[in-house]
């Protein structure tokens, strides 16, 4: 059984739902500290030529608070968001398409952050037709103390998992031989490139599965989830002398 884990994040680029699209289950942190450099909570949009920031506020609260113990703010102007969305993409070939959707996930009355961020999600996989199951990690009979690798294949062998993907951005964070101390490969996911026309302007890449599916019909989206590398192993972590696999 293929295993993926992430963080919960808003709208995300089109890696995250590589990764969803790859595996057969998938878990999204929801006992995660929220850091506010981070992105749960923003993304990237095109506007005007170029990125822009799109972001759901918060309530402010202690920074050591889970991101399930968040709250979107009261005074989130939803409004102002879904008209900036439409101003940006009122002339995209699917937006008639898309926007509906979109004014579901903004609208969406739950005020929890990570109950509207997993909610976002479901929505685009509902969208793109990913039928992976998707586990909220708090569900997952382990011990949540545990902390990175640890947590990692804690979760893996609850939930009996004998392959491991991860984004190859935490390639860094993960030991092949400890995977393989408890039979379990270790994959990760390297994106293409991926390119498409943003009106007549030049192409500013990895924004939000928003821009993707405001210029892309939804058979074409399905071929970009497919669209990636599949590395066997890690770059060495300090102090592992093995040479990582498929190099």
């Amino acid at each position: 059984m293929k295993l993926g884990i992430m963080q919960p994040y808003f709208l995300p680029y089109i890696g995250y739902f590589q990764l969803l699209n790859a595996v057969d289950k998938y878990v999204i942190y929801d006992n995660i500290q929220f850091t506010k450099k981070g992105w749960f909570n923003r993304n990237r949009i095109f506007q005007n030529g170029k990125d822009a920031l799109i972001t759901i506020p918060i309530e402010k609260d202690s920074d050591y608070l889970d991101v399930k113990d968040r709250l979107v703010s009261a005074s989130f102007d939803k409004k102002k968001l879904l008209n900036q969305i439409r101003e940006s993409y009122r002339k995209a070939p699917f937006f008639q398409v898309v926007m509906p959707m979109i004014e579901d996930i903004v609208d969406y009355e739950d005020n929890n952050l990570f109950s509207y961020i997993y909610h976002s999600v479901r929505e685009v996989c509902k969208y793109l037709n990913i039928e992976t199951e998707i586990i909220i990690s708090s569900t997952v009979h382990i011990d949540h103390s545990l902390k990175g690798q640890d947590k990692v294949i804690s979760i893996c062998k609850a939930l009996n998992a004998t392959v491991y993907y991860n984004a190859i951005g935490g390639q860094g964070l993960y030991s092949t031989a400890d995977f393989e101390k408890e039979n379990i490969d270790l994959r990760f996911i390297s994106s293409n490139p991926i390119i498409y026309n943003q009106f007549a302007n030049e192409f500013v890449p990895w924004l939000s599965i928003l821009d993707v599916m405001m210029f892309n019909p939804v058979e074409e989206i399905k071929a970009m989830l497919n669209d990636y590398k599949l590395i066997n192993a890690p770059l060495p972590l300090k102090g592992e002398n093995s040479t990582p696999l498929g190099r």
